[in-house]
């Protein structure tokens, strides 16, 4: 071939891809478009912030109650599964989190069925429970798009689309199962059931809930008796907190605790007895795998000694840390001011950096699970307190919570170490969030019962306080 054919040809290849390559481009750049296009349309996100006066209320407790039954109430949406069912679905939240995740919704169960709203209870849980698969995992939430959208609709201030089918993930977005969420929804069933009396529900949904109990066995190491999971897998899905942790395994003790319960009221005494010694096993073995006698606290996991307030409260809340254990822990929180100036503060002291996620670190919320704080532990704060007789310190742990929620005028997400919701140039922090008004709720419900009780002692004995 002459040269002056080869040079003849080299345009024509040269114009075909650059057609082809624009072509692409231009067909790309037109997608994007309308997909900004339609988010754009949505509705403008509103503030959900709650303006009423506090000379409505007879006091500033019960404005902050209010704002947070409402905050709590407005998270709940008729969601459907498919074209024809439709259920009351309770949402993470608003802004954010526009969708149903397993291990919020089985937190703010407990102020739902404080306020005997147990429809919704019950609706998500069998949505939840739909999806289960032939294995025995939950979904770890139940969503409509995809985290980038997700975000872009955050970002650009719309609402995110409610009306299109919701669907299940089962793996959270560092591609771990959660193993957290799938026992905090077996415990949310039983909350529910022991509740309402709902005998009904629990014999239907009974195999569900073993075989949701069995998939959570496929994590347990032979040689231990104790949960083990991968980085970034529980609620501080941040952190790459790994291995035997104890936060999931205390939630997986309290998961098997109720399960004996159940089996119990079911009169299915040889399944009562397989999940009590369980959860004796697993109790003894969180015991001794975590407690520190010099700390004076539970450790997070083998690898990090912080003093985690999740698993350390939970533990003291439900009844697993021994009395001693329950005070050292809590004077450890005390003397650290976990508590201070919104309660409580994830951990103490910070996991190190190199733990954290690269997307928190690039979006400026390094800080979201380490000292940042949430209602939610600041409400199981509350209970631990309760239930150890420290009314006074408990008190206080109320006051500031509530007085939060009026400074807010909503329950927000996260706060940071100043005392302000915590955000970025590109996070805002979802307001209402579900999970932290329906632990407010339920723990100032503990509280109250428990002031009550301790009233009605004293007046019955004659005791005064002068």
């Amino acid at each position: 071939m002459s040269k002056q054919k080869i040079e003849r040809q080299q345009p024509q290849y040269g114009f075909w891809s650059g057609a082809l390559f624009g072509t692409l481009t231009g067909i790309a750049s037109l997608l994007t478009f309308q997909y900004l296009v339609g988010i754009l349309r949505r509705p403008r996100l509103i503030s959900k912030a709650i303006l009423m006066g506090q000379e409505e209320f007879e006091d500033e407790e019960a404005l902050a109650l209010f704002i947070a039954a409402e905050s709590l109430s407005s998270g709940i949406q008729s969601r459907r599964l498919t074209n024809r069912l439709t259920k009351e679905i309770v949402h993470a939240g608003y802004r954010n989190f526009s969708e149903s995740w397993a291990r919020d919704f089985g937190f703010a169960a407990y102020g739902l069925l404080a306020l005997k709203q147990y429809n919704p209870v019950k609706e998500t849980l069998e949505a939840f429970l739909w999806h289960q698969t032939h294995t025995g995992q939950l979904p770890v939430k139940l969503h409509s798009v995809d985290v980038v959208t997700r975000f872009l609709h955050s970002y650009l201030g719309r609402e995110q689309p409610n009306e299109i089918l919701l669907k299940p993930k089962y793996k959270s977005g560092h591609g771990a199962p959660s193993l957290d969420g799938q026992a905090l929804l077996v415990i949310a069933a039983l909350a529910y059931t022991q509740e309402t009396g709902n005998k009904t529900f629990l014999e239907d949904h009974w195999s569900e809930l073993k075989l949701a109990m069995q998939w959570l066995e496929n994590y347990r190491r032979a040689s231990v008796l104790l949960l083990y999971q991968g980085a970034f897998a529980d609620w501080a899905d941040s952190i790459a907190r790994r291995g035997y942790v104890l936060y999931t395994n205390v939630v997986y003790w309290k998961a098997l605790s109720e399960m004996a319960i159940a089996a119990t009221r079911l009169d299915l005494q040889k399944e009562a007895i397989h999940y009590y010694v369980l959860a004796e096993n697993v109790m003894r073995a969180v015991n001794m795998h975590f407690w520190r006698d010099d700390l004076g606290y539970f450790v997070t996991s083998d690898e990090l000694t912080q003093l985690s307030s999740d698993g350390n409260l939970l533990a003291i809340a439900w009844g697993l840390a021994k009395r001693e254990q329950a005070e050292r822990t809590l004077k450890v929180m005390e003397e650290a001011r976990m508590a201070e100036p919104v309660p409580t503060r994830v951990t103490h002291p910070s996991y190190p950096r190199h733990l954290i996620a690269l997307e928190n670190l690039l979006g400026g919320m390094a800080n979201y699970h380490t000292n940042a704080s949430w209602l939610w532990i600041g409400s199981w704060h509350i209970i631990a307190l309760v239930n150890t007789g420290h009314l006074e310190e408990a008190q206080k742990l109320v006051t500031r919570i509530l007085k939060v929620i009026v400074q807010d005028r909503q329950v927000n997400e996260v706060h940071a170490p100043n005392g302000k919701p915590l955000s970025s140039m590109w996070y805002t922090p979802d307001a209402p969030l579900t999970w932290n008004a329906g632990m407010v709720i339920y723990a100032c419900r503990i509280f109250e019962n428990k002031r009550q009780e301790e009233h009605k002692i004293t007046s019955l004995f004659g005791i005064t306080t002068e």
